[in-house]
């Protein structure tokens, strides 16, 4: 919305007018009072029986008609819909009005704003109020002022008094929050937000930046429906906590990213709003519970963080807060969280959560984005098993995205998918694991056949396996999800290319697990880093590979010390989350046989990689050096091939010769620059490099062993 200036002081001038009516009925009702009550000048020291009988006479007058029905007051007057008219005419709307359609503010919720906003204006209020409120120490805006001001009836005091509540709008968004502490709530006196006074001036500011709930989860867009809407059992369980059959239900197995989908589902089947714990761990939870309950809401409890000993005190103080009340309350979490105490006095029931399916996600693919063609959505369900917030991300990158390129004609969406997909997944990478962006492809590899179509098997076979899994039902046969493979073979092979290729090939990225991070003398630390770095590549939707995973995976021994116990439980938690991951999963090891053969029953994939050939080092040594490196014409890449050399070796020896040649002010990459990366690579290897691999070349040997 654009600043409106003058409009918005317009605004604000025709509806204190109006106030002033009310404030001066408030003004004669309390000068009447006064006037009752006989020897004014006792009343602040004493309470005389004539006064005790007026003021009899007052509160009864007050109870007689607390039942009556509530009656808004007179719509606007016919000032204020011209001034809206002729905003409206022009593309803008008044700052009262955005403010009010933003928050949901009834008009007398709005009158109360403006009455906190008129203290602002002119420190004459301050002196009307104190005197309407028979108080001169109370001249800020109280609930008592307003009330007495705003409603016109027992009935509407009370619905304004609930209204400026802390669970109202006003207080509950931050627009009116409470100044200083009083004994009894009528006496709390209130104040503007920061910023809502210049925003109904007009003076520019963003309406959604001037109030916010921290409890309010706010319901799913219907772009993207969540598949649990669809889902039987979840749909019975939030009725069931609805009309008040069970007041606590706990929904678990959902991954973090999906817990919002199915306690949204299950609140949307309760018929109540939803909210969440405040964002303090140390805030009271029994201020959230009266929040809700005031709402008629589901309260929403994560609770994969009350598990550990770092949350001990906050689980305690749910444990011991949430028996005392009836407010329907909602678990989630990865593993469940029952506290016998809190189970033993709600009624409780349970749901365990899946993973949305194959159709499911595509479903919410088409949802998200329903110009992608059939054979794009069934490819992005397979690949990614994302939440409605992040398909929600998703698309909105998208659209973006389609719309800049364009430059005023929107682009195909279909081509900016992928890119946003990027944007919302990764970079997630924490201390235990490292980012990879795949950049080589399958030509940059140079395996022998067999082992080049395992490689390729791998990225088939995980776009096939929720296919096969799902609509042919072999995930009821199978006993674990995803991909698992391990490769074998000496260092410098093209074990973690082939990893990094895999990844490419399928669009993902590629986490590499640093095991310097994850292996921990204290017993436990293994188990909850290597929990740490799944979890990263499942929520980041990326391939997980564990490089030189011996240290690891290795086999389990017979338990000598107390120590081989703890050791032998690691691979056993290994080897429990290595089923239940859905993603694709890859080890390299350096030596096969120093894998526990339980570990290699649970591989789909094992693909060993042998030192490379004669014609495969040839291939090698061309891919060494890029197009643009200016070679000599005297390179002999058939006497290179001739060294038993890896890809990784080889490649470092191309380095070597090119900073050589450039060291030395050469033009080109010469046969001798080239015999001295390769001596350098042997000696760092520890190995002899004989003048008689060289062949006709062994001068050059002399030339360029190092000094």
């Amino acid at each position: 919305m654009r600043a409106m200036g003058e409009p918005a002081v317009e605004h604000l001038r025709i509806r204190l007018a109006d106030l002033h009516q009310a404030l001066r009925a408030a003004v004669e009702r309390q000068a009447r009072l006064a006037a009752r009550l006989t020897r004014p000048d006792l009343t602040p020291y004493c309470v005389t029986d004539e006064q005790v009988d007026v003021l009899l006479g007052e509160v009864h007058a007050f109870t007689d008609t607390m039942a009556e029905p509530y009656e808004p007051r007179p719509t606007e007057p016919e000032a204020e819909r011209d001034l809206r008219r002729r905003a409206s005419a022009e593309g803008t709307t008044l700052p009262l009005d955005a403010l009010a359609t933003r928050f949901g503010l009834t008009r007398a919720e709005q009158d109360a704003l403006l009455m906190a906003a008129a203290v602002e204006l002119d420190r004459g209020y301050e002196r009307i109020y104190a005197y309407i409120v028979d108080n001169l120490n109370r001249r800020l805006p109280s609930v008592e002022l307003l009330v007495s001001v705003g409603a016109h009836g027992s009935a509407a005091r009370l619905a304004l008094r609930r209204a400026l509540g802390p669970a109202g709008p006003l207080r509950r968004y931050g627009l009116l929050r409470a100044h200083g502490e009083a004994a009894v709530g009528l006496a709390q006196e209130l104040v503007l937000g920061p910023g809502v006074l210049d925003f109904l001036l007009g003076w520019g500011s963003d309406v959604g930046l001037l109030g916010h709930d921290p409890g309010e989860v706010a319901p799913p867009e219907p772009r993207v429906l969540s598949p649990y809407l669809s889902s039987d059992r979840l749909i019975r369980l939030g009725r069931a906590l609805g009309s008040g059959d069970i007041d606590l239900a706990g929904l678990w197995g959902c991954p973090p990213d999906g817990q919002l989908d199915a306690v949204q589902a299950l609140a949307r089947a309760a018929g109540a709003p939803l909210r969440t714990l405040t964002a303090d761990p140390e805030a009271d939870p029994q201020a959230d519970l009266r929040t809700a309950a005031a709402l008629g809401a589901v309260l929403w409890i994560p609770t994969d963080d009350l598990h550990g000993e770092p949350q001990r005190h906050r689980a305690a103080a749910l444990s011991a807060a949430l028996p005392r009340s009836r407010v329907p309350v909602c678990l989630t979490g990865l593993k469940p969280w029952r506290p016998a105490g809190l189970l033993a006095s709600r009624a409780y029931a349970e749901l365990t959560v899946p993973v949305p399916g194959f159709t499911d996600r595509r479903a919410m693919w088409s949802a998200a984005l329903p110009d992608l063609d059939t054979t794009l959505l069934e490819d992005l369900a397979v690949r990614y098993r994302m939440s409605g917030g992040e398909l929600r991300a998703v698309a909105r990158v998208a659209d973006a995205g389609a719309r800049l390129a364009g430059n005023g004609h929107p682009q195909p969406v279909a081509d900016h998918v992928e890119p946003a997909i990027a944007t919302v997944t990764r970079g997630r990478s924490g201390s235990a694991v490292h980012s990879i962006l795949p950049r080589r492809t399958a030509d940059d590899l140079v395996l022998p056949k067999v082992q080049f179509r395992q490689i390729l098997e791998i990225a088939s076979a995980f776009r096939a396996w929720p296919r096969i899994a799902e609509s042919w039902g072999f995930a009821r046969r199978a006993g674990h999800g995803g991909v698992k493979a391990l490769f074998t073979g000496e260092p410098g092979t093209g074990k973690t290319m082939s990893a990094e290729i895999v990844a490419g090939m399928l669009g993902l990225e590629l986490l590499k697990v640093d095991l310097a991070q994850v292996v921990s003398k204290w017993v436990g630390e293994t188990e909850k880093n290597m929990e740490t770095a799944f979890r990263q590549a499942e929520e980041s939707h990326a391939v997980l590979l564990f490089d030189e995973a011996d240290a690891l995976f290795g086999k389990r021994g017979e338990v000598k010390h107390g120590t081989d116990r703890y050791a032998n439980l690691e691979v056993g938690y290994l080897l429990q989350r290595l089923e239940t991951s859905d993603g694709l999963v890859i080890l390299t090891s350096n030596l096969k046989d120093n894998i526990d053969p339980a570990f290699t029953r649970r591989f789909h994939f094992v693909v060993h990689f042998p030192r490379p050939a004669a014609a495969e080092r040839r291939r090698l040594w061309r891919l060494a050096f890029p197009e643009q490196a200016p070679l000599a014409s005297d390179v002999d890449l058939d006497a290179l091939a001739r060294l038993d050399m890896t890809g990784a070796a080889i490649t470092s020896a191309a380095r070597t010769a090119a900073l050589a040649a450039a060291d030395g002010d050469s033009a080109t990459i010469g046969m001798r620059h080239i015999v001295r990366g390769v001596a350098r690579q042997f000696q760092r290897e520890a190995r002899l490099l004989r003048p008689t691999e060289l062949g006709s070349h062994a001068q050059l040997l002399d030339d360029g062993t190092p000094g």
